[in-house]
């Protein structure tokens, strides 16, 4: 990575403002946090901060409040949980730059930190707007970017404050670019790449991108059935995007010119209806029958990419093979992220509902890097550059 880090800079003494992902899933009813992994994966950029006297200033978005405030959106259960984390009390401010914010950065010590609230309360966040980027830069002295979450968005607190403050990346995004890009555009060979998520939309501008990296790429979850009908072959009522199929049909080309091997399941867990206890049966996925729809890879499937992945020193995965919120066709999404916690490979996972499987597998610490951003390692992966990314000062 060409930008500089936190490693790069003296911040002794400096109050450092640290955009960090904390949009972490709450319950409903309690407000409890139900899933922590993204705090866990903000500690080491913390305490290197606090560990080198720097005056640490937290900020973060949860969930869509657009502009305004909304209690049940605010950071407290973070603030929390952090304080637990950190071994003191980090206090939450009232605002984002208001006086409860300035208060708290005036009487803060070196060593110490505070969390300011959920920075999309302002609408201006959202906006990029300048004024807002100014009124954050005001109370710091240096900018660090961790949020590798919300790093392809352009907004106040992840680009906008780059322009005013010496801008570094913490060790979490630091990890995410050498993780998805080093790793995947110098891999250790075979290099496989899993692709799975319902749409081939969604996923095109990945795979052309794979295309000219890895040696395999195994085709998944609903964007299987797209392909299959591009081929000519009988899906029944599986989900298929009829605008696609020409894409499809050009990919398919392509793989074949770059000699890029593309896999498919060689059979299917089919149902008649889309809810867990539909009645079900395994075909072979170029035969679906009528009134049927694909909604898992099937047991051949499943042993034909084990025997793939097994193989392989580079494994790269994003999106589920199957419905993966049926517990009924998560089968072989769970059967793959147990796959990848065993072989002896460079393994990067990435996507909403795929890290869900290996955090549920109790996989996790066995995976070599899991990624924290869904849209963002999406975009990545994709090529793109992403301006969290981009704002930041070159070594």
């Amino acid at each position: 990575m060409n930008k500089k880090t936190i490693k790069d800079i003296d911040v002794n003494g400096k109050r450092v403002l640290v955009r960090c992902d904390f949009n972490v899933p709450l319950d409903k009813e309690t407000g409890k946090i139900t899933n922590d992994l993204r705090i866990k994966a903000a500690i080491p950029t913390i305490q290197y901060l606090l560990d080198h006297n720097a005056k640490v200033i937290l900020c973060s978005h949860l969930g869509k409040p657009k502009g305004e405030v909304k209690k049940s959106l605010s950071l407290k259960p973070v603030a929390e949980k952090l304080s637990e984390y950190l071994g003191f009390e980090v206090k939450l401010a009232k605002d984002i730059v208001g006086e409860s914010a300035k208060e708290l950065v005036a009487n803060l010590e070196e060593g110490k930190a505070i969390l300011l609230e959920n920075v999309r309360f302002d609408a201006r966040e959202e906006e990029n707007n300048t004024e807002f980027s100014k009124e954050l830069a005001s109370i710091a002295d240096i900018y660090v970017n961790d949020a590798f979450g919300t790093a392809h968005r352009a907004h106040s607190s992840t680009a906008g404050v780059a322009e005013f403050l010496p801008s570094v990346a913490g060790f979490l995004i630091e990890k995410e670019v050498q993780m998805l890009g080093d790793k995947l555009n110098n891999p250790q060979r075979p290099f496989v790449a899993i692709l799975g998520g319902a749409k081939v939309s969604d996923k095109i501008k990945v795979i052309e991108n794979l295309l000219t990296k890895v040696d395999t790429i195994i085709i998944g979850g609903g964007m299987t059935y797209t392909f299959l009908k591009a081929m000519g072959y009988e899906i029944g009522n599986s989900i298929c995007e009829l605008d696609r199929i020409d894409i499809a049909k050009e990919t398919l080309e392509k793989a074949k010119n770059a000699g890029v091997k593309l896999v498919f399941p060689k059979d299917t867990v089919c149902a008649d209806e889309f809810k867990n206890d539909a009645n079900q049966k395994v075909v072979p996925s170029t035969n679906i029958p009528e009134g049927y729809q694909g909604l898992d890879i099937g047991p051949e499937a499943i042993l034909e990419f084990t025997e793939i992945l097994k193989n392989a020193k580079t494994v790269m995965w994003n999106g589920p093979l199957g419905v993966f919120e049926f517990e009924n066709f998560a089968k072989g999404t769970n059967a793959i992220a147990k796959v990848l916690s065993e072989i002896n490979a460079v393994t990067v996972v990435g996507g909403g509902d795929s890290v869900s499987a290996i955090e549920k597998g109790g996989f996790s610490n066995k995976i070599t890097h899991v990624s924290t951003g869904g849209g963002a390692s999406l975009e990545f992966l994709e090529g793109k550059p992403l301006p969290g990314i981009e704002c930041l000062d070159n070594k």
